[in-house]
This record gives structure tokens, C-alpha cells and sequence, in this order.
């Protein structure tokens, strides 16, 4: 059995496995996640509640511990010699049990992670609103760090950021860029923005939207002539404008529907699913370019017909997530499994491919 040193040991171990996550949690083994697979550590035993206390003090900040003590719950980041770390400490049965989320310091391309290279024309925009969407840890966050790093790299422009916590750190290149911290640069994501629009920015990335306050002021600094970046929890562009929509009151919700149509730009939804070809995991993108017409879809009320929007928008950059799907598929990059596991029309990939839809996709339908 292995004597735990430190955190930044486990971290190390973290960051050379390729691990995107570790767990600490009291009476378990430090847990890695690995390739979308939990891994543990079972050199280390069961941490005790004050290794995982010891762990916890030797990487937070005063406020974090503060923080921790009043509401039970802290976020931060934290900088080891090899990686940035998120970090969410939480208490669970009186003891404190923590994650951390690896935060590579080197910013990844567009072709690193498998974003289209027309997205890119998108960067150019003057200004409307371009959000990524996906569930927790399907890769949103690098993703929006590598198009800030793109507009860093090839526009003159004020990139104001708000976050929580900083992740990813970007070094000003031709653009000179601002990152403020929620909860020590700005009280909250909507004050963040409030205030930046005083910046004279160009740009702004919004952490997430989370709330009423957060979304509309995201998109009344688009429409006021920035370009603005933000990330929702959902998957598919047209839930993510149906989640947008429904966080409004009844009598608000025509307005921020228009608002919506003549603003957003596009929507990039992900997933992360692991790779058949070689360890690892890859990104399965939908991408939503708004056009006039879906542009009046959002507004007359059409959400339903969005997804055949951007099935029929291939031409004009859009690509839909069963499209995407069957491209890794075929390439051999994904599984069949993985494949049918989260498409959104699986009888119609089936049908596509000649072949009976699988028993495992079958029970998803009934269930």
C-alpha cells in the first residue's frame, strides 16, 4: 500500500494518465476518470475524512475554506506545475469530499478537437450571440477556449471574460483580453457582464447562463453590438432555444423570442463519446447556423422544425448530431454502440445503414 504524500502527487498522476477527472471522496480509494470510465486507485486504500480534509486545505484558497465552512459547497481553480485544476469541494455524510477537473494549460486547435473549420468564419462577426451547449463535462468549456484563443490570435479586439472559475488563461496576442472570477473580480455572471458592457469590450465570454438575469443580459449585450459567448446545459439546438425561452415569464417570452431570432448567431451542441481507434474520447458535434429561416422559426413559435432545418443546412455549414454520429461511425472512430447509444433517430440510422436497429437501442425507445 502506498503512502499519500500530497494532493499535487495525485494530481500528477492525474495529469500523466490523461485522466479528465479525480475523485476524493472519505472511505474510497482517490477514483480517476479515464476516458469516460471510472479507475481506481486502489494503491492508495480507503482516504480516511482527514486525508481528504488534508487534501482540501493543502490546494484552497482562505476564501475557498470560507466558503466551504458557511455553505457547505466551494468552487475554485487551482494551479498545479503541470495543469490547471477545477476544483468543487462539497461535503457528503459531515465529511469533506472533493473533484478535480485536469484544465490543460496548452489550448487546443480547431482540429484537435474536431470543430469545423468554417465555425471560424463565425469569429469574424461583429457581434450576436454563439453559445455551446452540452451536458456536464462534454468538453463546452475547451472548446469555447479554443474560439477565444482563435479571436486572440487573428483579431485586434478587448475580449472580456467571466467566469467561474477561470479555467483555461489566455495570454494576450493581438487582442488584449480581461478575465474576471465570479466571486472575487465580480460578485455574479450578471453583474460581470453589466459591468464589462462599461469596458469598452468587443468581445465577451460568458461563463454560463444560469439564470433570468444572466441570459438576458448576455443577449442585450449582443444586441448592443458585441459578439458574446456563453454555454447552456442542454443537448440539441432546438432545446437549448426552448430552454432559453421557458427560464422567462409567459408575458416575457414572445419579446425574448425576437430578441433570440434577429441575435443569436449559432448553436454548437456536444457530446464527448469514447474513441474505438485509440484511447481517448472525441467530440460529436450538431451545429445550428441561425439563417432568416430559422431565424422566423424561433420566432413564430416552430422549434419543432429547427432539427430539419439543420438537416437540410449541410450547404450552408450546419450538421446534424445523427450525421456526425454516423460519420465517426463510419470512419471507425466511435463504435456502433456508442453510435446508437445517443443518436436522436436511431430507426433512421438503421435504415441509412440496411441493418436492424439493435436490441440496446430498441429497449432505450420502450424505456
Amino acid at each position: 500500500m502506498l503512502k499519500l504524500a500530497s494532493a499535487d502527487e495525485l494530481l500528477n498522476i492525474c495529469y500523466e494518465r490523461d485522466a479528465s477527472d479525480i475523485h476524493i471522496v472519505p472511505n474510497e480509494p482517490p477514483t480517476l476518470r479515464l476516458h469516460g470510465r471510472l479507475v481506481r486507485l486502489e494503491e492508495f486504500g480507503e482516504l480516511s475524512p482527514a486525508d481528504t480534509e488534508r487534501l482540501f486545505r493543502e490546494v484552497a484558497p482562505p476564501r475557498a475554506i470560507h466558503e466551504l465552512e458557511r455553505v457547505r459547497t466551494a468552487d475554485f481553480a487551482y494551479a498545479h506545475p503541470k495543469a490547471r485544476f477545477r476544483v468543487a469541494a462539497y461535503y457528503e455524510k459531515g465529511s469533506i469530499a472533493i473533484n478535480f477537473r485536469l484544465i490543460p494549460y496548452r489550448l487546443r486547435s480547431f482540429e484537435e478537437i474536431g470543430l469545423p473549420d468554417h465555425i471560424k468564419r463565425l469569429l469574424h462577426l461583429p457581434r450576436g450571440l454563439i453559445l455551446v451547449t452540452g451536458p456536464t463535462g462534454s468538453g463546452k468549456t475547451t472548446t469555447l477556449a479554443t474560439m477565444l484563443d482563435y479571436i486572440n490570435t487573428h483579431r485586434e479586439t478587448h475580449i472580456v471574460t467571466i467566469e467561474d472559475p477561470i479555467e483555461y488563461y489566455h495570454e494576450p496576442k493581438k487582442s488584449v483580453v480581461s478575465q474576471r472570477e465570479v466571486g472575487v473580480d465580480v460578485p455574479s455572471f450578471e453583474e460581470g457582464v453589466v459591468r464589462a458592457l462599461r469596458m469598452d469590450p468587443d468581445v465577451i465570454l460568458v461563463g454560463e447562463m444560469r439564470d433570468l438575469k444572466t441570459i438576458q443580459a448576455a443577449i442585450t449585450a449582443a444586441e448592443t453590438g458585441h459578439l458574446v459567448f456563453s454555454t447552456v446545459h442542454t443537448t440539441g439546438a432546438a432545446r437549448t432555444v426552448e430552454r432559453i425561452v421557458d427560464v422567462f415569464p409567459t408575458d416575457q417570452q414572445e419579446q425574448i423570442r425576437v430578441q433570440l431570432s434577429t441575435n443569436l448567431v449559432a448553436v454548437i451542441s456536444q457530446l464527448l463519446l469514447p474513441r474505438a481507434d485509440r484511447p481517448g474520447r472525441v467530440a460529436a458535434f450538431e451545429i445550428m447556423i441561425v439563417t432568416p429561416a430559422i431565424g422566423h422559426m424561433i420566432r413564430d413559435r416552430k422549434i419543432h422544425s429547427i432539427e430539419s432545418a439543420i438537416q437540410t443546412g449541410q450547404q450552408l455549414g450546419m450538421i446534424s448530431l445523427d450525421n456526425h454520429l454516423l460519420f465517426l461511425y463510419q470512419h471507425k472512430i466511435i463504435s456502433r454502440e456508442e453510435m446508437y447509444r445517443v443518436a436522436q433517430n436511431p430507426e433512421e440510422i438503421a435504415a441509412r445503414l440496411g441493418e436492424q436497429l439493435p436490441e440496446t437501442a430498441l429497449a432505450r425507445q420502450i424505456i
